[in-house]
């Protein structure tokens, strides 16, 4: 510490401003201390300011350090200005720009074995066109007649609605799956000038239209996977109730007639339905069962499962789409099981770690049994994701399809 004084006034030294103030003309009436500049005293100041300030020093520490491992992945890259696979980007782009071929997917679909059994399926159940329910749902609908009488009278239109027609045109549809992959993909832009673009269950728009793309012309669905969110509905043309059980039509029921479902048919799913969907009674449609069928006979060819496999809504929508277009992409499907902390789905930060146990092998989805009556405990509905892989990749292989995210 340095300090000063005025010892003698006759000093050619000029007071101190202190000296000044204090009214002394010869001496200080105290040695005052004068903080040199750059000393560290500067800086010190009382112990609750030092506890205070390393408070708060730490606390911005840690925020540092753990905030951002709390916010989901996707907000981390969603804004990546540049898509995570230049390549397959521009390959997408490219399909755009070539012509539409008719019948090209069903030319080569003849390519595969299988083929018979994909060929002339009816896509959605109409009262004028007969069918034999021999089978309990999903795969017919025997023990549903009533429900079914009651549903179909419900809907103004039944059959293909003109966005499936394609009246004197060469369709172009796009399945949009769930996967991963496709996040950070890029593709919403080129999804969107697809004639038909198929989703499945609740996999969300909004938000996600730099990857998902906007526009929806067929959502297919079940009750408990129908979005809540009055905003997954705004650009969509068509939903289609898969059937699971005969309350499933009920519920189609109530959504299209406005009349909320009672109490007791509410306890007996699985998880909580949306009561609203903002479309009109000319939007809906009815699954046909069939689909769900012949793609569960087909996929026994790529299975060690024997029995009545259930496929997943994303290989019947893609059965569904060779029914009705002339060319069919997929996007999102497929597992990137090489690296496992990547993301399962494309909307979530769930990492891919949670679904490799069950590639390979079959894959049993059980609803609740608490909240299940006897009746509806026998419904098991197994999926093998393998062999659904294996499918697909014969599709993409004899060109009677084209995967834009490149993970099948």
């Amino acid at each position: 510490m340095v300090t000063m004084s005025v010892e003698d006034p006759g000093d050619d030294s000029p007071l101190l401003p202190e000296a000044v103030e204090a009214g002394t003309p010869g001496r200080l009436a105290h040695r005052q201390p004068i903080t040199k500049p750059g000393s560290w005293d500067f800086f010190f100041l009382s112990r609750s300011q030092n506890l205070a300030l390393g408070a708060a020093l730490l606390f911005g520490c840690y925020s540092a350090v753990l905030i951002p491992a709390y916010f989901p992945l996707k907000k981390a890259i969603f804004n990546d200005p540049r898509p995570k696979n230049l390549v397959l980007f521009n390959r997408s782009a490219s399909l755009l720009l070539d012509p539409c071929r008719p019948r090209w997917c069903l030319n080569r679909l003849k390519r595969l074995p299988c083929s018979e059994g994909l060929l002339d399926i009816p896509v959605f159940v109409q009262q004028d066109v007969p069918s034999s329910w021999d089978l309990p749902p999903p795969l017919g609908l025997r023990g549903s007649e009533e429900h079914l009488a009651l549903a179909l009278a419900s809907l103004p239109q039944l059959g293909l609605p003109p966005s499936l027609r394609g009246e004197g045109g060469c369709r172009r549809c796009v399945v949009v799956g769930n996967g991963g992959v496709l996040h950070g993909s890029h593709l919403g832009a080129h999804i969107d000038q697809y004639d038909v673009i198929i989703r499945m269950n609740n996999a969300p728009v909004s938000g996600f239209e730099r990857d998902a793309g906007s526009r929806t012309t067929v959502r297919l669905l079940y009750p408990e996977g129908a979005p809540h969110s009055g905003n997954e509905y705004r650009e969509t043309t068509t939903v289609a109730l898969v059937v699971f059980k005969s309350l499933d039509l009920d519920w189609l029921i109530s959504v299209v007639t406005r009349r909320p479902l009672g109490f007791w048919s509410k306890l007996w799913f699985w998880r909580e339905v949306v009561e609203d969907i903002p479309l009109t009674r000319e939007s809906f449609r009815i699954l046909h069962p069939e689909i769900i069928r012949r793609t569960g006979r087909v996929l026994q060819r790529y299975t060690l499962t024997r029995g009545k496999m259930v496929p997943t809504l994303g290989a019947s929508a893609v059965v569904m789409a060779l029914q009705v277009c002339d060319q069919v992409s997929l996007a999102g499907f497929g597992y990137d099981m090489q690296h496992p902390q990547s993301q399962l789905h494309y909307y979530e930060a769930v990492p891919m770690d949670a679904m490799k146990a069950q590639v390979g092998r079959p894959h049993l989805l059980t609803p609740r049994p608490s909240s299940m009556s006897p009746r509806l405990l026998s419904l098991q509905v197994v999926h093998d994701i393998g062999a659904e892989k294996l499918f697909l990749r014969d599709l993409v292989a004899a060109g009677a399809t084209t995967d834009l995210t490149g993970a099948l």
